[in-house]
């Protein structure tokens, strides 16, 4: 029976280098790609990658924002992410503070590229479960159930993410201890994992802020 590929997501607004990347790489790996930052995390949760190569320059929501927020994501923690991209190497430390494995510099060397990859994925990842909190803004689905039993949801956008919790405003109001099914994406239907409301952050603001933390994560 033959061994399934392991899954790398490329993340480049310049369709020409994800062509290019797919060309070095598509005879060992599975390769999914997207031009649109903002559809990373979805396509993360839906394709569950073994690596993700991503680029910094681009529009709207730019690598940088992009890897510090993956990287604080708790599923993230076991999945390495490579900067691939043309802006000055002195960046590599920056990356590396916000979560990166490794940074690989435009034009791509295919041997490097391909040796970098093989090498993240054949050893340990570091636990980035400890990174600090970012005040990254994602979209969210919470569900859960009241006292009485009667199923509630709520679309909400996250503030100050962590890979262990976040902070998030309710129209709904939520009991403390209250036990939220959390869910991410375009439309909201990808499990991220489960969350304890812990505290009220704030209140008095017409939409109440509760502080969650995550007992449950999704693999």
């Amino acid at each position: 029976m033959p061994v399934a590929k392991q899954r790398v997501l490329v993340i480049d607004d310049d369709e020409p280098m994800r062509d290019l990347i797919r060309a070095y790489l598509d005879d060992t790996y599975e390769v999914v790609d997207t031009g649109d930052p903002e559809n990373a995390l979805r396509m993360t949760l839906e394709h569950k990658p073994n690596a993700i190569l991503l680029d910094l320059g681009m529009p709207g929501f730019t690598g940088f924002e992009l890897c510090k927020t993956l990287s604080s994501l708790g599923f993230m923690h076991q999945i390495p992410i490579l900067i691939v991209s043309g802006a000055d190497a002195r960046n590599k430390a920056f990356c590396e503070s916000l979560g990166a494995s490794d940074y690989l510099h435009k034009p791509i060397d295919a041997e490097q590229l391909r040796d970098a990859l093989a090498q993240v994925l054949a050893g340990k990842v570091a636990d980035r479960r400890g990174a600090p909190r970012t005040n990254s803004r994602i979209a969210m689905k919470l569900k859960w159930n009241d006292k009485s039993g009667t199923p509630m949801e709520v679309q909400t956008v996250t503030e100050n993410v962590s890979a262990t919790g976040f902070l998030c405003g309710s129209k709904r109001n939520i009991e403390i201890g209250t036990q939220v099914e959390v869910f991410v994406g375009d439309d909201g239907e990808h499990y991220m994992g489960t969350a304890k409301v812990v505290r009220l952050e704030r209140s008095g603001t017409g939409v109440p802020f509760y502080g969650c933390h995550f007992i449950i994560k999704a693999e």
